[in-house]
């Protein structure tokens, strides 16, 4: 079921601090990157924050390197306390912290992943202590398993007949080759996010040899090749799943000022759109297979009528979407924590 849209609330609800909860209270950590490096206007981790605290739960934060084996698997966190920020209005005074503990995750109602990326060796050694947290007693979302065994670009090959042209190697001559029967093409780095690494290749095969040599550490390291979309112009959009149920607006990041990428951190225009029957396809067919597999949330991008990623990390956008439709998309995900 899609949760309501809760337009009538305003955009100021994310400036309310008084608490209405709903259900049972719940301690919910949020193991994320530092608090003091968010963007708060724009941070999704912060709208679930702040939803979490509007429906009366506790919020707890730690970074991942809080979260330690000592016999059981324990997270040294601070609970913290969303504050008004009319009279702070300094990028830090968001919270105050209320105090600062070592628990077993097993204590919390529902541990939140949203450390961003890379996935390098040190986040997978975090899905692997998540892991034995679970056999402990703790529920964590996304599942750790789920987010080690879903890479966020390979993944999309498991569904070929949603994708485009796509191919996945380390060698010059297989770049070579694709380009050769796809003429424009996008290389990307498999680890990358908000479109970092990202190049495109014209018909020319300008600078194809040195892109690839780049990119691959000179053959050392796998990355991923697609036929360029020129549906791009009208946007990469972002669609999110919550539970198996699909939020019902995309949001389209279109290239500005002649880049090829529209991801917000590379400069991208965030404009949310009416989702079409390709997206709702897409969206419908991955919705139950994720869910099945332990993904709370995930962020599918999608361009014309082909996925190109899945996003199981920490997928962005709640407020993008919230503040252009009034669409409560860290209501709908806290509701959701709440249920499971």
């Amino acid at each position: 079921m899609i949760l309501p849209n809760r337009s009538d609330e305003g955009s100021s609800c994310y400036n309310c601090v008084e608490s209405t909860p709903l259900i049972d209270t719940m301690n919910i950590l949020f193991i994320a990157d530092p608090l003091n490096t968010f963007k708060i206007h724009k941070e999704t981790t912060y709208a679930m924050m702040r939803s979490a605290q509007a429906r009366g739960h506790s919020v707890w934060a730690c970074a991942a390197s809080d979260v330690r084996s000592v016999g059981v698997i324990q997270a040294h966190a601070q609970r913290i306390v969303l504050v008004d920020m009319v009279d702070t209005p300094e990028q830090n005074h968001w919270y105050i912290v209320a105090e600062q503990c070592k628990h077993p995750l097993s204590f919390y109602d529902a541990v939140v992943i949203r450390k961003d990326p890379p996935f390098d060796v040190n986040y997978v050694t975090d899905t692997w202590l998540l892991d034995a947290a679970v056999r402990q007693g703790a529920k964590v979302f996304n599942a750790p398993s789920a987010i080690r065994n879903h890479s966020e670009k390979v993944s999309i090959l498991e569904f070929p007949e949603l994708t485009a042209p796509t191919i996945i190697a380390s060698d010059k001559a297989s770049f070579t080759q694709f380009h050769a029967k796809h003429h424009d093409i996008i290389l990307k780095p498999l680890d990358g996010m908000g479109g970092s690494g990202v190049f495109r290749v014209t018909e020319n095969g300008m600078n194809l040899g040195s892109v690839v040599e780049v990119l691959t550490e000179n053959g050392a390291r796998p990355i991923m090749a697609q036929r360029f979309l020129p549906e791009i112009a009208q946007g990469d959009k972002r669609i999110l799943i919550i539970g198996g149920q699909v939020v019902p607006h995309a949001l389209a990041r279109i290239p500005q000022d002649g880049e090829v990428r529209g991801n917000m951190a590379a400069g991208g225009k965030a404009v949310v759109v009416e989702m079409s029957e390709s997206d709702w396809r897409i969206a419908n067919t991955l919705a139950p297979i994720l869910w099945a597999r332990g993904i709370l949330l995930a962020g599918i991008d999608v361009i014309g009528e082909c996925l190109t990623e899945i996003n199981v990390t920490s997928p962005t956008g709640f407020q993008e979407i919230f503040n252009q439709t009034g669409f409560d998309v860290a209501g709908m995900f806290i509701e959701t924590l709440e249920r499971v």
